[in-house]
């Protein structure tokens, strides 16, 4: 029996694309990424297929799409039965192991109404090994380890409160505490001893929000030396651009991103500081990064592991006046992908420019280990690229959702625009010339035109952008109609029996 390889799976969460390839590339010190970069194969145009964190690990674990996998907010739950990567590579004698979280809110038809689980969707997806509990919200093992050394914190989000009345007040632990430490801490001192042919899925909680890091993280950057926030237009104006706007910019700002600092105002400086912490918290996922791969060297193991770095979604960070991943903007969306699979060296140090998608993952850790991809995944395998090859029927376009509604408490949305849950949500089509956003609940559509004034104007109602809009409006109906809910889609009763026939891209 051939030996089975590694997979380390690294997930980071709300990290931007541009931090590697785009607006932050030369401003912030990510140089483990970089390195890895060099030695593997990355995507630049990767996006997210939905937001926010556990829609988002839904689509990435199981290959699906918001629009099938229906688990299409933090709380939604997931069908227990849904295949997913760890109950598939569990077919090839691996243990997928978590060192972190995946937000999967728990089937209620398999558990009693009481069951401790269904009060959280901070759960782990089906077939998956807790080998460390590391969640935002319930990090139990790390407070514990905070507790332990005397550190000082009250409930909740209060572990993240800066040390300090300043936006660059470092956090109240030290860095070799801090969340990402931790974790990077217990993974190594885990994995150590593990005989190879492990499965790893780590997932760090960071750059996401709240945003505070330690020292000497705090004051890594000089906010007056980053890139400006992409603003196009006044607040007041960006509010009035469109139903969507108004109700987010009313309600979410800079004062939402830092604990304890609730006066917090979206002046330049404020803004600026707060995307200097933001980095500051990319970089310290790298430098920990890094010790991974220094571990992986030092014992042998990095050319026997297939290495898949990522993040969940995107981070708007100040552009259009906005924070956090809830938009239709590429910023919420566009993160990093880099893949390295020792037995395709030949590849290494490309970029790929085709259009990639977040469901593109798992079938391609699936493939690269000689799996077959089940039907219910609408993904594909990226392994093509990975040996130099461009598949002459890859799409030319990326696909992504979000629902901002919630049927049980409804949404500020929800409120102002006098939509139903069902009605709170939108579909984006990415081409390389437009972008289509289209809204339900009657909601007006957005049109961008890439190759004259990209996000910063919506062509939609322009007489001219008419057949465009028809044109992208039908292959966005299309991609819908295409991705159904494929579990027996190649699938017929016959007098033979059930036959199944091959998936064929």
């Amino acid at each position: 029996m051939t030996k089975r390889r590694n997979v380390l799976f690294v997930v980071m969460d709300q990290m931007r694309a541009d931090l590697l390839h785009g607006a932050f590339a030369n401003h912030v010190d990510l140089p483990n990424l970089r390195a890895l970069m060099g030695d593997a194969v990355s995507f630049r145009r990767h996006y997210s297929v939905t937001n926010p964190c556990g829609p988002s690990r839904a689509s990435i674990l199981t290959g699906k799409y918001a629009m099938t996998h229906r688990s299409v907010r933090n709380g939604t739950p997931l069908p227990h039965d849904t295949p997913n990567l760890a109950t598939e590579v569990r077919k090839a004698g691996y243990l997928p192991q978590l060192w972190g979280y995946t937000d999967i809110a728990m089937d209620p038809r398999t558990l009693p109404a009481g069951d401790p689980m269904l009060r959280t969707y901070e759960q782990v997806m089906p077939g998956f090994v807790e080998a460390l509990e590391m969640r935002l919200e319930e990090s139990w093992p790390w407070r514990s380890h905070l507790a332990a050394k005397g550190y000082d914190f009250g409930d909740g989000y209060e572990i993240f409160r800066p040390k300090g009345d300043r936006v660059d007040s470092p956090a109240l632990y030290a860095a070799e505490d801090s969340d990402t430490a931790f974790l990077t801490d217990r993974f190594l001192a885990d994995i150590r001893a593990r005989p190879a042919g492990w499965f790893a899925h780590l997932t760090y909680i960071r750059p996401h929000p709240p945003l505070v890091v330690p020292e000497p993280f705090n004051t890594m950057y000089d906010p007056a030396s980053l890139p400006s926030p992409r603003i196009v237009r006044d607040r007041a104006s960006q509010a009035a651009s469109h139903p969507f706007d108004g109700p987010l910019l009313e309600q979410k700002g800079a004062k939402d991103q830092v604990v304890g600092l609730s006066g917090l105002k979206d002046t330049p400086e404020t803004v600026a500081q707060l995307r200097a912490i933001y980095l500051a918290l990319a970089s310290e996922v790298d430098q920990h990064f890094g010790r991974i791969i220094a571990f992986l060297k030092e014992t042998g193991q990095f050319d026997n592991t297939l290495i898949v770095v990522m993040a969940d979604h995107g981070e708007m960070l100040g552009d259009h006046h906005s924070w956090g991943k809830m938009h239709y903007y590429d910023a919420a969306y566009h993160t990093p992908l880099i893949i390295r699979d020792p037995a395709l060296k030949a590849g290494f140090g490309r970029e790929i420019d085709a259009p990639t998608e977040s469901v593109d993952v798992t079938p391609t850790i699936l493939g690269l280990l000689g799996l077959d991809i089940p039907d219910t995944m609408d993904g594909r395998s990226l392994a093509p690229f990975l040996r130099g090859e461009a598949p002459d029927d890859w799409r030319d376009y990326s696909y992504s959702e979000l629902d901002f509604g919630d049927p049980v408490d409804p949404t500020f949305w929800q409120t102002r625009l006098g939509l139903d849950s069902d009605q709170t949500n939108f579909a984006i089509l990415r081409g390389r010339k437009h972008t289509l956003v289209h809204f339900n609940g009657g909601l007006p559509p957005i049109l961008f035109d890439h190759e004259s004034e990209g996000e910063a104007r919506n062509v939609a109602n322009d007489p001219a952008a008419s057949p465009i809009l028809l044109e992208m409006t039908q292959r966005l109906l299309n991609h819908r109609l295409t991705h159904s809910e494929g579990r027996f889609a190649r699938t017929m009763i016959t007098a033979e029996g059930a036959r199944r026939a091959p998936r064929v891209f």
